[in-house]
């Protein structure tokens, strides 16, 4: 093209050097070649700007398309990065999966070689179960022939007849039942508190807002608030008090159901009495809060958070009042004026509970209300501090309120299941009573004082052979016994002659010191006739000291003669002696009588000794064999008490024990099945899992393994 230019441009300069010289070619032909030539310059001129355009635009193409494929270039190596890790990545999974796969493959061997031996015990225990129906069935059999032969009524078919069985004593139940009673007894107080407060400072805020009792009088309704007000403490006190001996009245040797408590009936009096005492001030709290909106002092807001809190305590009044038609419910079978059956009780239980949760909520918006509404009355400019000291009590005691009826609903939903569960007391077909019950407690007694009986140990017993081979010595044992007897009876006899003789000489020298005194005396009367020259006061005082001691437990006797001699007048009257022994006193005087008297105040006193004697020896021997008898009895019962003792405790411990190992072999058995039925389901579940994630993962690297061709052949068409 740049030729054709030139060669113009030579053919033009050539054409104007000649046109100054004479042409042959005319002026026609110079101008239609000149515009031939002009033509042909700009369609060069134009060729040459589009080969230029054109050879921008093939660069900027050529640009765009190495960008594009560098691009390309560095997707295509991430992509192939990315499958390099996924590929990494899912052939680590595969592996581990695969792992995992035989594990619980080796698992679901030995689970499945477990559950088979299972299956063979379940038949075994099958097969002793069908055994054990059919022993059930003949013995059912047998009985219902017995019973329809022997029993001349049924007394399950009939309630009267129904009633009077016993029924069982639970002692696990009333355990429960009273750890149950006493964790309400708590929380029962924790919102007695509450309510006491509650009550007590919303009577101290009415005297200070919205006016002052210390400056100016307070309303009408108002006044009357306050002094309803301050009669709360009153119910409940007697609230607490009746739960407390109802929790009182529930102890282990009783029988705990609701025809049983009794207590239950005064409890939802008082209850009753309290909610009818919400009742009563439910009006005037609603006024006083509307004489609140009414002051001066009063905002918007203030009165939107008055007219909520009358919501509020609406509410709370409500949900009191629905509790308690059901707490008065609970308490008709005590009294005998109704009948609830399980169902019903469940029902009203469960009612309770919903009941308990409505007391919270609505405890917990009204604690939300009021303290939205005291921080708005702190920015009053009448505040005082005793009245912001007030309303901070107010909402400790609202706390403490919605804090305590929310462990109070908890416990109560906690202990539903029991609550709802049958005791097993009633007999079926009939409501439980107090006699029923005491009747029970009597059973347990019994029942109680038999078992102690039968775990007595028995005596030892010697076997039959060792029996036979101690005959000869048992036989010898006796005979000796009766010889030893005998020679106990001879020796008691001796010891009862020797006792009798014993008395007898002693009585024989008593009388022989008699007659000595009396000799004594004789002898001291001779010497005072002999004596005349003596004088008479110092015979007289001489006569007066000579006294005569005998005594009868040593066999001695004293006597004391004056060295002067006495007169005839003063040895007429003698000082009387005493003789003192172990059957009695006798007084003796020393006085000349005569013979025969003697003799026979002698033989009187010889015969009176001597039966006493035998009756004292009879009676000695008497106690002395009854002493020995009771003392070998005691002796063997105490043996036998110990040995019984002994073998009781043993008994008792190896009762335990066993209990426990059955308690250990039940709870290990019961846990094992539960533990691999737990197993087989969840291996079962995990294996099936697992399969579907590997088969998801091999579909994911298959989709991403043609994505990659896919985009290698595109990357190469290009």
């Amino acid at each position: 093209m740049c030729v054709c230019v030139c060669v113009c441009v030579c053919v033009c300069v050539r054409t104007q050097s000649k046109g100054d010289s004479p042409s042959q070619v005319s002026l026609q032909a110079q101008s239609v070649f000149d515009e031939d030539l002009h033509k042909k310059i700009q369609e060069n001129e134009r060729l040459h700007i589009q080969w230029l355009e054109a050879q921008e635009q093939h660069q900027q193409q050529e640009a765009q398309l190495s960008s594009r494929l560098q691009q390309l270039q560095e997707e295509a190596q991430e992509h192939q990065a990315q499958l390099e890790e996924l590929s990494c990545r899912h052939a680590h999974t595969i592996h581990t999966l695969q792992e995992d796969k035989a594990t619980l493959e080796v698992k679901l061997q030995t689970l499945e070689r477990e559950a088979r031996d299972c299956r063979v015990r379940t038949e075994e225990c099958q097969q002793q179960l069908r055994k054990y129906q059919s022993e059930v069935s003949s013995q059912l059999k047998h009985s219902s022939s017995v019973i329809q032969e022997k029993v001349p009524f049924n007394d399950t078919q009939l309630s009267d007849y129904n009633s009077l069985n016993v029924p069982a004593h639970n002692r696990r139940h009333q355990l429960r039942a009273r750890e149950v009673a006493a964790q309400a007894l708590v929380f029962l107080q924790n919102l007695v508190s509450a309510l006491l407060n509650f009550h007590s400072y919303s009577e101290q805020r009415v005297q200070i807002y919205p006016r002052d009792s210390s400056i100016e009088t307070i309303s009408a309704v108002n006044q009357k608030f306050s002094q309803y007000l301050h009669e709360n403490a009153s119910y409940l006190r007697q609230l607490e008090e009746d739960l407390l001996q109802l929790h009182q009245s529930i102890t282990e040797d009783a029988i705990t159901a609701l025809e049983t408590l009794e207590k239950l009936q005064d409890f939802s009096s008082s209850f009753s009495a309290y909610s009818s005492f919400l009742q009563k001030i439910l009006p005037y709290q609603l006024k006083s809060l509307e004489e609140e909106c009414e002051s001066p002092l009063c905002t918007s807001a203030l009165i939107s958070k008055n007219r909520q809190l009358q919501t509020d305590m609406q509410k709370l009044t409500a949900a009191f009042h629905k509790l308690r038609a059901y707490v008065a419910l609970l308490a008709l079978p005590s009294v005998g004026s109704g009948v609830v059956c399980q169902s019903s009780a469940n029902s009203v239980f469960t009612q309770i509970s919903v009941c308990l949760h409505g007391l919270h909520d609505c405890s917990s918006e009204l604690w939300k209300h009021y303290s939205q509404k005291a921080s708005l009355e702190q920015d009053l400019p009448a505040a005082t501090q005793k009245f912001c000291t007030t309303n901070e009590c107010l909402l400790s005691s609202l706390a403490s309120l919605t804090s305590s009826s929310g462990k109070m609903a908890t416990f109560f939903s906690n202990s539903l299941d029991f609550l709802t569960s049958c005791a097993g007391y009633s007999p079926s077909g009939a409501l439980l009573k107090p006699l029923q019950a005491d009747s029970v407690m009597q059973s347990k007694r019994r029942a109680a004082a038999y078992i102690s009986s039968v775990r007595q140990a028995r005596a030892e017993s010697v076997p039959y052979g060792e029996a036979l081979a101690n005959r000869h010595i048992l036989t010898s044992s006796t005979e000796s016994r009766e010889g030893l007897m005998q020679q106990v009876l001879q020796s008691q006899q001796k010891i009862s002659r020797l006792e009798q003789e014993k008395e007898h000489w002693l009585l024989e020298a008593q009388l022989a010191q008699v007659r000595l005194q009396k000799e004594s005396a004789r002898i001291a009367q001779l010497e005072a006739q002999v004596c005349v020259s003596a004088p008479q006061s110092q015979l007289c005082a001489s006569a007066a000291e000579s006294p005569v001691c005998v005594s009868a437990a040593e066999s001695q006797v004293c006597v004391s003669a004056a060295e002067t001699p006495s007169e005839p007048a003063l040895a007429d009257a003698p000082e009387p002696l005493q003789d003192t022994s172990v059957v009695g006193v006798l007084s003796i005087r020393s006085c000349s009588e005569s013979s025969a008297d003697q003799d026979s105040r002698e033989q009187l006193i010889k015969t009176h000794y001597m039966s006493r004697v035998s009756e004292l020896t009879t009676q000695l021997q008497i106690c002395d064999s009854k002493a020995v008898h009771f003392h070998a009895e005691c002796r063997a019962v105490a043996k036998r008490l110990a040995m019984a003792e002994r073998s009781r405790d043993t008994l008792g411990e190896e009762l335990k024990l066993a209990n426990q190992n059955i308690t250990r072999l039940q709870d290990e058995l019961s846990t094992t099945k539960r533990s691999y039925e737990d197993q087989l389901s969840m291996m079962s579940d995990h294996l099936c899992s697992m399969n579907e994630t590997l088969s998801q993962q091999r579909e994911t690297i298959d989709t991403l393994k043609l994505s990659a061709k896919g985009n290698a052949k595109k990357n190469k068409s290009r």
